[in-house]
């Protein structure tokens, strides 16, 4: 497949969201839209802090350290793999990035400790707020999705271990055509399943950087902060920005 070099340079260096900060921003925008499904990145449904937790009681005092580390590294992996045409998924990618950021601290590590850190990402549940914002949605007949670059394995687990079943009309993950959002195809992915134009999609990102992409590709786009991180400077900013999914409501209805 070719993944076309120029939708990802500039692109290794960006990061997931931060993980440790605790104070929220506000709805910048609640421009109304014609939404008629909504797709999510993963990470705005499944709550993230358990994994950062389980860092520091796996190393310590260089628990937070190893993180932030091992987190640029993941997505500098998914980055650099679709962009060489050497495709590992995001949950293969895990144990790389934990194995390079505990050579880079030179801190001891195991088997045992890599296949903790590891699963405890097929162990996440949601936010406090998710299943009421969910159940609201679909009451207002909105459809909704997962688009994600987390296999479709880690969602489904996600959905079971939070009691989402039911609430998801699709469960799209990157991985399915072997690359990683924000190649402009991975977001694709929710026109051709809600067989809708773009504009009536709206993508809810964890990431600043996945809410450039999703608003490069054409997508009203509401950015999730809910950890309080600093955008990117990619060159846009996304239509709403929420600490939680109460902005999310207000964005689509």
């Amino acid at each position: 497949m070719d993944f076309h070099r120029r939708r990802f340079i500039g692109l290794t260096a960006a990061g997931i969201a931060a993980t440790t900060v605790a104070e929220f921003s506000t709805v910048e925008a609640a421009a109304k839209n014609d939404i008629e499904a909504i797709a999510f990145d993963g990470f705005p449904i499944l709550d993230p802090r358990p994994v950062v937790e389980l860092a520091s009681e796996l190393y310590g005092p260089n628990g937070k350290a190893f993180f932030m580390l091992f987190r640029s590294r993941l997505f500098q992996y998914q980055w650099l793999r679709a962009l060489g045409g050497q495709y590992q998924d995001f949950y293969t990618l895990i144990n790389d990035a934990h194995l390079f950021a505990v050579s880079q601290m030179g801190l001891q590590t195991s088997d045992e400790k890599i296949d903790k850190f590891q699963s405890a990402f097929l162990q996440l549940r949601a936010w406090p707020d998710v299943k009421e914002t969910l159940q609201s949605l679909k009451a207002r007949g909105i459809k909704l999705a997962f688009l994600s670059n987390m296999t479709t394995n880690m969602l489904n687990a996600g959905i079971e271990n939070s009691g989402l079943d039911g609430l998801f009309d699709f469960v799209l993950s990157t991985d399915e055509i072997k690359t990683y959002k924000p190649d402009p195809i991975a977001y694709q992915l929710g026109v051709d399943a809600f067989n809708l134009p773009k504009q009536k999609i709206a993508f809810a990102a964890f990431a600043s950087w996945d809410a450039s992409g999703a608003k490069w590709f054409g997508y009203p786009t509401i950015w999730i902060n809910r950890l309080n991180a600093k955008p990117e400077r990619l060159g846009t900013k996304p239509d709403a920005t929420s600490k939680d999914l109460a902005g999310l409501i207000k964005f689509v209805t």
